[in-house]
């Protein structure tokens, strides 16, 4: 996993009026927390960040005016009109080392069995425990030639080296559903019976 360098500056001003005036600015608001000391609330330049949260749980060397900390994202709040505008961000403090409970993508690969099936993601992410700077950005699982009535669970996932399922072994994570087929109402068809 790469680290990505992006420079903060520390924030006096709060509020709604504030948080306006930096993203007009270009910038976002940010509130860095964790291992027990005071939250410190940040400006970041919007566009580096943006292109940062392209990787799922990317680790951020955080540059807090001269102090370099690594920092994971938390909690990220977009516009909900413009996707590609951030309106603020929670960012945890980690070290090297430590272990972190982090949310990963589930992809899968691979074709249904032939019929008519669905596929259903339960779990669009899987909660996995580890080390901050060894996050994996994904986890891909093989659909080929599953039928309906078929589940994969959260423990028949093979999860990359250094990771540990940090959620139930028998939690569903996807199953194949039958396609259901639209029947005729059955009074549309007695009264076109009568008709003819």
């Amino acid at each position: 996993m790469s680290e990505v360098k992006i420079s903060a500056e520390v924030r006096s001003e709060f509020g709604k009026g504030a948080a306006r005036r930096l993203r007009r600015a270009d910038k976002l608001p940010a509130v860095v927390y964790g291992h027990g000391e005071a939250p410190v609330h940040v400006a970041l330049p919007h566009h580096d960040t943006l292109m940062a949260l392209k990787t799922s749980n990317v680790l951020i060397n955080l540059d807090i005016d001269g102090k370099s900390q690594l920092v994971i994202p938390k909690a990220v709040q977009r516009d909900v009109l413009r996707q590609g505008i951030l309106e603020h961000i929670d960012l945890l403090l980690v070290k090297r080392g430590e272990k972190v409970v982090v949310e990963i993508p589930v992809h899968t690969e691979g074709e249904l069995a032939p019929g008519s099936n669905l596929l259903e993601h339960v779990l669009s992410t899987l909660p996995v425990e580890a080390e901050a700077t060894h996050i994996p950005e994904s986890v891909t699982v093989s659909i080929a030639g599953l039928d309906a009535g078929a589940s994969i669970l959260a423990k028949d996932i093979p999860l990359p080296s250094g990771s540990t399922l940090a959620t139930e072994e028998d939690a569903v994570v996807l199953q194949v559903l039958a396609a259901q087929a639209e029947e005729a109402p059955a009074e549309e068809s007695e009264g076109e019976a009568a008709e003819a």
